[in-house]
């Protein structure tokens, strides 16, 4: 029971993942990028940008995400749509595919659900008891009339 639980978490995570992505992995465009290194508008301090260019303009976007380590003149892969590139992202497993916070809240909501499925059949009602020994399958024909 707990391998076909897995499974079916598995198929509909992935198919999850797959239609939700922001931008759109199939309206996408994939194009390299290099990390460097820019002035912000704030203080005058730098920080680390993921440059690329669509053919026309060049953008820029920030890679950060929890545990992705960039360093600058790293070269990587950024999605963008047509229509908005200046809403890239970094084109990587780990904080365009799967999120920390989407992994959490489907990893709690499977656990959750299958505690209550657990819970709701696992001490059955004397009359539901008795009613199951005493059901006897009807025959049925094999052809109708």
């Amino acid at each position: 029971m707990y391998k076909s639980i897995c499974i079916l978490y598995l198929i509909c995570f992935g198919c999850y993942l797959l239609f939700t992505r922001q931008p759109d992995y199939f309206d996408g465009e994939k194009v390299p990028a290099v990390i460097k290194r820019q002035i912000g508008t704030a203080a005058g301090d730098s920080e680390l940008l993921a440059v690329f260019n669509t053919g026309t303009k060049e953008f820029s976007i920030n890679p950060h995400y929890v545990f992705r380590n960039i360093r600058e003149g790293q070269q990587l892969t950024v999605i963008y749509e047509t229509g908005s590139p200046e809403k890239g992202a970094v084109y990587a497993v780990w904080g365009y595919w799967i999120t920390w916070g989407e992994l959490l809240m489907s990893v709690v909501l499977c656990v959750l659900l299958f505690q209550v499925a657990v819970s709701v059949t696992n001490n059955p009602s004397p009359e539901a008891l008795t009613e199951q020994s005493e059901y006897k399958e009807e025959k049925k024909k094999k052809y109708l009339d």
